[in-house]
C-alpha cells in the first residue's frame, strides 16, 4: 500500500499479488479517492475501507496460454473521467521459492497526465521508455504491506522495511521445549535470534523492540488462534520501524494509544487487544539510519504478516 501524489492530490494505491490453486499468478491494483492529508493515515484509510471513500481498481491475470498478457497496458477512469494508465512487463519476472510476488526482472508502472506516479519492480528504466512519461517529482511512500505465509512449525519470508532498503530474511518458529514440553516461539532476522518467547500459552500476545543496524523495529504478535482455535488458523505479526525525531522536532508528541488499534483495524475484522507500547507516529530524522534509509523515509510503514498454521 503506497501513499502517492496523483496530480495535485494524494491518494492511496494498493497493489495485490495473488496465486491460485493452479499456481497462476495475478495482479490487482486499486486507487483510492483523494486522501485527506490533514488526518492521520490510519483514520483516512479506515474511512475509505468503511465505505466513506471510493476505490477504483484494475485486475491483470497471468495465464500461461496468454503470453501477451505478461506484458501490456490497461487504463481505468477515476472521478471526473480522469484516466490512470497501467503498464506492466512480467514476461521475465522471477518468483523465488514459489512466492506470490516477483523478486526481480519486472515492472508495474502507473501513469497520470504523462507522469509516472508509481513504479514497482527493478526495471525502472524500461518502464520510463515504455510509458514515454516523466518521473514523478514527489517520491511515493510505502505505508503498509500485508503478506500471508503458510507452514507447520516454521514460517519464512523476505521483507524490506523501505523500497530502497535491502531484503531481510525473517524466520518465525513455534516449538516445544525439550525439557518440559512448554511451548515457545522464536523470531530470527538474517539468521540471528532477535526474539524468544517462553511459556507461549501465557504470552500469546505481546511486543518487543529489536534493532537492525541502527534501525529500531517494534514487533507485535498475536498467536492466540494458533494455540486455542481448531482447524486452519493464523497468527498475526506486525513489524513497525520506528524513526527517532530530529532535534528540531523533539517537541512533537507521539501518537496516542489509539494508534495501534487504528492500524490494526485496517487489517482485522475484529479488534486485537495488544498490551504494548503505542505505535509512534514520529517524523524521520535527517542523516542515515542504515538499511538504506534517510530523512525522506516515511515512518508510517507497517508490515502485517499473517502466518497460517497447517497440519
Amino acid at each position: 500500500m503506497y501513499k502517492v501524489k496523483v496530480g495535485s492530490q494524494t491518494r492511496v494505491i494498493t497493489i495485490t499479488w495473488c496465486r491460485n490453486l493452479l499456481l497462476l499468478h495475478g495482479l490487482s491494483i486499486s486507487i483510492s479517492s483523494p486522501y485527506d492529508e490533514g488526518r492521520s493515515s490510519s483514520s483516512s484509510l479506515s474511512s475509505s475501507e468503511n465505505g466513506d471513500g471510493q476505490y477504483y481498481s484494475c485486475k491483470v491475470e497471468l495465464k500461461p496460454w496468454y503470453f501477451w498478457r505478461k506484458q501490456g497496458s490497461k487504463h481505468f477512469l477515476i472521478e471526473d473521467g480522469k484516466k490512470v494508465d497501467i503498464f506492466w512487463d512480467l514476461k521475465s519476472a522471477k518468483f523465488n521459492n514459489g512466492e506470490t510476488e516477483p523478486s526481480s526482472d519486472f515492472y508495474v508502472a502507473l501513469v497520470y497526465e504523462n507522469e509516472v506516479v508509481l513504479i514497482v519492480g527493478d526495471l525502472k528504466n524500461e518502464a520510463y521508455k515504455k510509458t514515454g512519461s516523466r518521473p514523478t517529482l514527489v517520491e511515493p511512500n510505502l505505508i503498509s504491506k500485508k503478506e500471508h505465509i503458510f507452514g507447520k512449525k516454521k514460517f519464512f519470508t523476505k521483507v524490506k522495511f523501505h523500497e530502497k532498503g535491502r531484503f531481510h530474511d525473517i524466520v518465525i518458529e513455534c516449538k516445544s521445549n525439550k525439557v518440559d514440553s512448554d511451548l515457545e516461539m522464536e523470531v530470527k532476522v538474517d539468521g540471528k535470534r532477535v526474539i524468544q518467547v517462553k511459556h507461549l500459552q501465557w504470552k500469546f500476545r505481546g511486543n518487543e523492540s529489536i534493532h537492525l543496524n541502527r534501525l529500531r523495529v517494534e514487533v507485535y504478535w498475536d498467536v492466540h488462534d494458533w494455540l486455542f482455535s481448531p482447524g486452519l488458523r493464523h497468527a498475526l505479526f506486525i513489524f513497525k520501524p520506528i524513526i527517532p525525531p530530529s532535534p528540531s522536532l523533539k517537541s512533537v508528541s507521539s501518537a496516542s494509544p489509539m494508534s495501534l488499534s487504528s492500524s490494526l483495524s485496517l487489517s482485522l475484522s475484529s479488534s486485537l487487544s495488544l498490551s504494548s507500547t503505542p505505535l509512534s507516529s514520529q517524523t524521520g530524522s535527517s542523516g542515515s539510519l542504515g538499511d538504506g534509509l534517510n530523512g525522506n523515509w516515511s515512518s508510517e510503514f507497517c508490515l502485517f504478516l499473517y502466518a497460517w498454521k497447517v497440519e
